[in-house]
Order: C-alpha cells, then sequence, then structure tokens
C-alpha cells in the first residue's frame, strides 16, 4: 500500500476536513495525492480558493499540495487508503454522539474495494472502531474484514491556535488491525509526521490512549478549579498559591479556568460511557466532570456578589464579556463554556454585552441566539475578560476603566493581567 501511495499510482482520501481533517490533509498531499472530502458544499468551495472555513491555515499553507477537494462520495472510489476523520460530539444528555462517524463509515462502505485501508482518527471510546465502524464497512461493501480490507486507528493530535505544535510536529500515535496494517500505516503517517510515530500494540490501545490524554487534562483542570473555588472563600489569590506551589520541581502546572470546546469537555464521556457499560461507575471522572461543568455558574453568582458589595443593582446592571470562543486566539464557538457564563448572567436580568474579534457574528447568532457587538460602549458596570486571545493581553487597566462607571468591577477569568494596585478598580481572578 505504502509503496503504491508514494509512487502516486494510488491515492490516499481524507473523509472530513474539519480543525482536524484539513491539516491533516494538507500535511500528507506533500507526499501523496490526496481526495479531500467533506459533505458541506460551502466548505468546499471555499477551499478550493485556498481559504480554510476554520480560519486556521493560511493560503500559503495549500500551495504546492496535491490535493482536490471534493463533496462527491463517488470521488473516494478513486482512493485506496481512506482516513476517517470526523467530529465524535456528545448530546444534550452528554452521551456520545456516534452518527456523523457511523455516516462517515456507511459512506467509506460504499465504494470500499478488496485491498483498501481505513483508518479513523475521531476520538471514541476503546473498542468502537472494531464493535460499531468495521460492522458497517462490511455490511456496506460486502466485503470481509481481514481477508478483502484493513483497518487502523490513528488518534487526532490537532492542537487548534497552536502554531508552534502543528500536526507534522506532534507525535503521532497509530495502530493497525494486524501486522503487516501497522507497518503499511505507520510508513504512510511517518513519510508526513516529522515528529515520528508510535506503534501502539492494538487499536483499542490507540483508542484507549487518545480518551485519556484529555481526560488527564480534565482532572487536572477541575482540581484547580475547586481549588479556586475553595482559595476564594479563604481570600486567597489562587494564581500566587500555585506560583508558590510551582517552584518544586515534580508539581504539575495547571490553572483553573473554563473547559469547553470539542475535546477536554467532550472526550470523558465517551470513557464514561463505555465504563458504565461494562459495569464499572467511575467515581474520579465524573467528579471532575461536575466541577468544571459548575464553573459559569459559580464565576457569574461571583460577579453578582461583587456587584452587590458596590452598591449596583444586578437587574439594572450593564456587563461586557470579552471572548466568547471556547479558547484563546481560535474563531471556534462549539462547546464554548463562556456561552454558559453569559446565559448564567442573563438568569439573574443583568444586561449583557459580548465582543470577540474572532468569532463570527452569524455563528453567534444562528448557534446561540446571542448577538455579538461590533465594539465595546463605555458604560459597563463589570467586565469580564474570558478568554485570553492576544488582542486582549496589550489592555491595561486604565482602558478597562475607561469602558465602564463608578466602582467599576473586572473578572480576569484565565489571570492575564497583573493584579492592580488600588486604583478604585475591584479586581478578581480564578
Amino acid at each position: 500500500m505504502y509503496k503504491g501511495l508514494i509512487q502516486k499510482e494510488k491515492n490516499l482520501s481524507v473523509i472530513g476536513l474539519g480543525y482536524v481533517g484539513l491539516p491533516l490533509a494538507l500535511a500528507l498531499a506533500k507526499h501523496f495525492h490526496v481526495i479531500g472530502f467533506d459533505i458541506n458544499s460551502d466548505r468546499i468551495e471555499l477551499m478550493k480558493k485556498q481559504i480554510d472555513p476554520s480560519c486556521e491555515l493560511e493560503a500559503a499553507d495549500f500551495e504546492g499540495r496535491d490535493i482536490e477537494f471534493t463533496h462527491d462520495p463517488e470521488d473516494l472510489r478513486r482512493a485506496h487508503f481512506h482516513i476517517v476523520a470526523v467530529p465524535t460530539p456528545i448530546d444534550d444528555h452528554k452521551t456520545p454522539n456516534l452518527s456523523p462517524l457511523l455516516s462517515a463509515s456507511r459512506t467509506v462502505g460504499k465504494i470500499l474495494k478488496q485491498g483498501d485501508y481505513v483508518i479513523f482518527e475521531s476520538t471514541v471510546y476503546p473498542g468502537c472502531t472494531e464493535e460499531d465502524c468495521i460492522p458497517i464497512l462490511e455490511e456496506e461493501s460486502g466485503l470481509k474484514f481481514g481477508e478483502d480490507f484493513k483497518v487502523g486507528y490513528s488518534p487526532e493530535r490537532i492542537n487548534p491556535g497552536d502554531k508552534e505544535h502543528t500536526v507534522e510536529k506532534i507525535l503521532k500515535v497509530v495502530s493497525g488491525s494486524d501486522k503487516p496494517a501497522l507497518e503499511e500505516i505507520a510508513n504512510v503517517y511517518g513519510q508526513a509526521i516529522e515528529a515520528g510515530v508510535f506503534k501502539a500494540s492494538s487499536i483499542k490501545v490507540a483508542e484507549a490512549a487518545k480518551v485519556i490524554e484529555n481526560t488527564q487534562r480534565d482532572l487536572n483542570i477541575s482540581f484547580m478549579n475547586e481549588l479556586s473555588i475553595i482559595f476564594d472563600k479563604m481570600d486567597l489569590d489562587t494564581k500566587e498559591v500555585l506560583e508558590a506551589a510551582g517552584t518544586k520541581w515534580n508539581f504539575l502546572k495547571f490553572s483553573p479556568g473554563l473547559v469547553g470546546g470539542h475535546c477536554i469537555g467532550v472526550d470523558p464521556y465517551y470513557l464514561l460511557h463505555k465504563s458504565k457499560e461494562i459495569g464499572y461507575n467511575p467515581q474520579v471522572i465524573v467528579s471532575g466532570r461536575r466541577i468544571n461543568d459548575t464553573m459559569p455558574s459559580f464565576i457569574a453568582k461571583r460577579l453578582v456578589q461583587m456587584l452587590t458589595q458596590r452598591n449596583k443593582n444586578p437587574n439594572a446592571s450593564k456587563v461586557l464579556v470579552m471572548g466568547i470562543t471556547f479558547k484563546e486566539n481560535v474563531a471556534d464557538i462549539r462547546n464554548s463554556k463562556v456561552i454558559d457564563v453569559v446565559k448564567e448572567l442573563q438568569q439573574y436580568s443583568i444586561n449583557v454585552h459580548i465582543t470577540d474579534p474572532l468569532a463570527s457574528p452569524n455563528e453567534i447568532s444562528n448557534k446561540y441566539n446571542l448577538t455579538l457587538n461590533d465594539a465595546p460602549s463605555s458604560d459597563y458596570d463589570a467586565v469580564i475578560v474570558a478568554v485570553n486571545h492576544a488582542q486582549y493581553t496589550k489592555l491595561t487597566m486604565d482602558y478597562f476603566k475607561s469602558i465602564m462607571r463608578e466602582n467599576p468591577i473586572l473578572l480576569d477569568i484565565k489571570g492575564i493581567y497583573p493584579r492592580p494596585e488600588a486604583n478604585g478598580l475591584l479586581y478578581w481572578r480564578l
């Protein structure tokens, strides 16, 4: 397989060209002929014009790549090595929603040929590839797994907004349905990934490794968030405590914050789902999720307390929330916990304004029924800096005071700014 791909006698496809699939497809297209497929025709048209709909890549990243973009699944028949990189979200009940993954499996199954490879990158629970995806591939294709086609799993490790740790520079975990498949898959990825590959012993090991990467971060951040709640009650600055503790060589440096997005705030539920399915009810993971999910409520209540402390009626208060995306320096608003902060504030009848230099006003309106203001006004009772976009890091305390009324309040969720000296501004951070 690898020999045919590198000599361009065979083609490679990437199914799903979001924040994971597109960078991977472009990296592979330096070495192979790639068919980039997405069901969204509007996105495909943008990519044909060298525009990344996710606003992560520049036009230069498309230059010199041997890639064609399509929304026609029939074009996938010309490929022999298929990489599936579609989203794996959770539903309103925080249960894994495998619809995009199973749909993609059906799409690939319909065009699967004898000798083809299918590699899944989407985050799943251990066993999903073999128990849920492969049967669909067999049913749709009429082929026999292991005899007619082979399968692998290589978990995505894209970090949105990170210009240093790009897809080529992050070690790639790979796995295959048998040893020959593993070697072929490792060779293909190894051609494009400068950091190299790590060969997992099985598909399930690779699936489990991925799902615990973000679960570990979730739990560490939940501990920091719980500490911030405790220290706030003790009138201690959590950031100062962490800086002091961090002087010890083996102290792990995490920070409190809102845990959203489509990885850290989602992946643990896949592990929870599988764990309960096999008869074990996790304690630590559930506790961590509970803490992180309640942080928007904690922040909103803390602001209401501060408004009252400054003799401001929450019902008559006007608050600016700066930053609505799920993390800094990205345009992605999916599963943003800042949205939850806004909704919590609105429960107190607070008039909330939202600004963000990267988010799309149309997306905010369509997805959350919220309005994104073009620019701040100058009569706020409080300002919440919720996301540490690069544009916000240069702002000063004088600026914040200039857009607020008397007795101003600043909530610095990510702890971007040094704690100000007494200047009439009531400052708080997690």
